[in-house]
């Protein structure tokens, strides 16, 4: 018998001796022994803290053009919080004029944030895609619409431009950074920061309490227009809290992030800034992204900075564990200090996992802990967390203490759903959608199924089981569960496949449509790096690779409901603007599904001219 791994030491909470108790109606209630320690009343008073602890430590760092550092210290980003807070209390912002953050993650951003919070004034980033690559600013004017900004800031008017021409009306103020904006006047960021700082700024600043509203961010709207969740101080300090108990090792030493998590995303706004700002840290902002043309800025940063916790979404670590196979220069620094990883976004492939793992254990003789759990924008978002003995793909744990979570019947599943402290109140200006979130007992409803790894031993955690949104029935009322047939479907693909969508909404049997990694199908066959991807999906190899996988998966089915019949490889560019993915990359089944309807068409009348056949049913009609 083989011996345990052996993990590089980091102090984690544990599982907080969680509490079971079943409800008449049938429902779990899990909630952690541990109570929850005392937090903050605002975010900003950490802020303060540090600020005054260390002022000279940098909060947050960003490359300039010439690829220098640029750097805000704890002291520094006070002084222009308070300045900017008193601009905007100047212009008489307020949540029903609140500010509105057109830029990616910057210095600027940050400090605009810190300003907004200190004022009282309740800010929202917004999705760069939704200016930059969209070509309709549907979801822009629509935010726009339920937010009715005073201010407007955008880091740059020439990349902004035609996005602020299009939905800001000219009696909104627009401050940029950068840029000009022809036939349009604006105020320049640097003229917003020059404002002197004020009593009445400090006095707001001491006004502000638990209940008021620190941002509102918006879900992705990938099946309905995005809704305005409302982020309040007492969620982002509890949920900050929760974090700290469950892996106090943060408080051991100040944590260094590199991280590119886009800002209007919880993960990267809430969860990540957080952890910097709650816990005296450092923040190196990434102008990197996980994609193979842009995952060179980030391997720079990892070169150069050696973190002690690393965050990024699924694709990020497949990138990222490609380069550190190849790479002992980027493997010494990366695991040079490094406690902990985290995913979020989607599951993480077991197989990326394991090479992660191998990868370690080659470069330091020890494995580094994988922190998993399950969270949402609704929750701040940290939620669930896996501190127990069995941590792999797909487990998501236990509740966090002070968090409240119940285990709904749905069907043949368990809902997730949530009531704690760092629980938003709900939506901004949508008393309808409010309502429909929270059941009669003030649980927030997640739609994120979930079920025990072991029946007979709870406490050991849950494991995800799919979006209940995402699952259906076909024609002969066979239920769907999407979310671990899409995991068995990628694990059994790995490393060629990136996503799956499963399509057989009310159809005879179950089909999947296949979203490769081209550049990985491109070393299979062994052609040109530069070939375009119908040309290497259409190689007879690679078409043979993907027939023996679905042979692969049929035979391996035990019914129906998960037994893939026939599979299409999809090349073509996601759509924003149809919600079929998010700017993090997350794929969205009935989006794309909506958005694809002819390609499904085809793939079951048989006139798509790339569909696989699973041979044993081929041989079968």
């Amino acid at each position: 018998m083989s011996a345990p791994p052996r993990y590089r030491p980091a102090a984690l909470g544990g599982t907080f001796d969680p509490r079971f108790v079943a409800d008449r109606d049938g429902d779990l209630l899990i909630t952690a022994g541990e109570a929850l320690g005392a937090y903050p009343a605002r975010i900003t008073d950490r802020l303060f803290h540090w600020a005054k602890q260390c002022p000279d430590r940098t909060l947050a760092a960003k490359r300039d053009a010439a690829g220098q550092w640029r750097r805000l210290s704890y002291r520094d980003a006070l002084a222009r919080a308070r300045a900017i807070a008193s601009g905007l209390l100047a212009r008489r912002l307020s949540a029903e004029r609140p500010l509105m953050i057109l830029s990616g993650n910057d210095l600027e951003h940050l400090a605009l944030s810190l300003g907004a919070m200190w004022a009282g004034v309740p800010y929202a980033p917004v999705s760069t895609a939704y200016s930059l690559i969209s070509q309709d600013y549907g979801k822009l004017k629509h935010i726009f619409a339920t937010l009715t900004p005073g201010l407007v800031f955008a880091s740059d008017g020439d990349a902004y431009g035609r996005a602020l021409q299009a939905v800001i009306p000219d009696d909104v103020e627009i401050v940029l950074d950068q840029g000009s904006l022809p036939g349009r006047s604006h105020t320049r960021f640097a003229d917003l920061l020059a404002t002197p700082a004020s009593a009445a700024a400090d006095g707001a600043q001491a006004a502000t309490g638990p209940d008021s509203i620190a941002k509102f961010l918006f879900t992705s709207g990938s099946t309905k227009l995005p809704k305005a969740v409302i982020n309040t101080q007492r969620m982002l300090c509890s949920n900050q809290q929760m974090l700290l108990q469950c892996f106090p090792f943060l408080a051991e030493e100040p944590p260094v992030l590199v991280d590119w998590l886009p800002w209007n995303h919880t993960f990267g706004g809430n969860h990540n800034v957080g952890i910097v700002l709650y816990n005296g840290g450092t923040l190196y902002i990434d102008d990197g992204k996980p994609a193979p043309h842009l995952i060179g800025a980030t391997l720079r940063n990892l070169r150069e900075i050696p973190t002690n916790i690393y965050f990024n979404v699924p694709k990020g670590f497949e990138e990222i564990v490609k380069a550190l196979e190849q790479d002992s220069g980027l493997r010494q620094t990366f695991f040079s200090k490094v406690k902990a990883f985290m995913f979020a976004g989607a599951g993480l492939s077991q197989a990326v996992w394991d090479r992660l793992d191998a990868i370690a254990e080659r470069t330091c003789g020890e494995r580094v802990r994988m922190l998993t759990g399950l969270g949402m924008t609704e929750t701040a978002p940290f939620a669930l967390c896996a501190n127990g003995e069995v941590v792999r793909s797909g487990v998501i744990g236990l509740p966090a203490p002070g968090l409240e979570v119940k285990l709904a019947r749905a069907g043949d599943k368990r809902e997730v759903r949530y009531r704690g402290p760092s629980v938003t109140p709900g939506y901004w200006r949508a008393p309808e959608q409010t309502r429909a979130a929270f059941d009669e007992e003030g649980y927030f409803c997640s739609g994120d199924a979930a079920k025990f790894i072991d029946q007979a031993q709870p406490a050991l955690g849950l494991a995800f089981d799919g979006r209940i949104a995402e699952d259906f029935k076909l024609s002969t009322g066979t239920f769907v569960s999407v979310g671990p047939l899409r995991a068995k479907v990628i694990m059994a693909g790995a490393p060629l496949i990136q996503d799956v969508v499963v399509t057989a909404p009310d159809r005879d049997e179950l089909g999947i449509v296949i979203l490769p990694f081209v550049d990985a199908c491109r070393e299979l066959v062994r052609c040109d790096p530069q070939a375009p991807a119908a040309a290497v999906l259409a190689s007879p190899t690679l078409r043979t690779h993907f027939q023996a996988l679905l042979d692969r998966l049929y035979e391996a089915g035990t019914g129906s409901a998960n037994r893939i019949v026939r599979a299409h490889l999809f090349t073509d560019p996601l759509s924003i603007d149809h919600g079929e993915v998010t700017d993090k990359g997350s794929l969205n089944q009935r989006a794309f599904l909506a958005h694809r309807a002819a390609l499904v068409e085809a793939m079951y009348d048989e006139s798509d001219p790339d569909l696989i056949i699973a041979s044993s049913w081929k041989d079968q009609r």
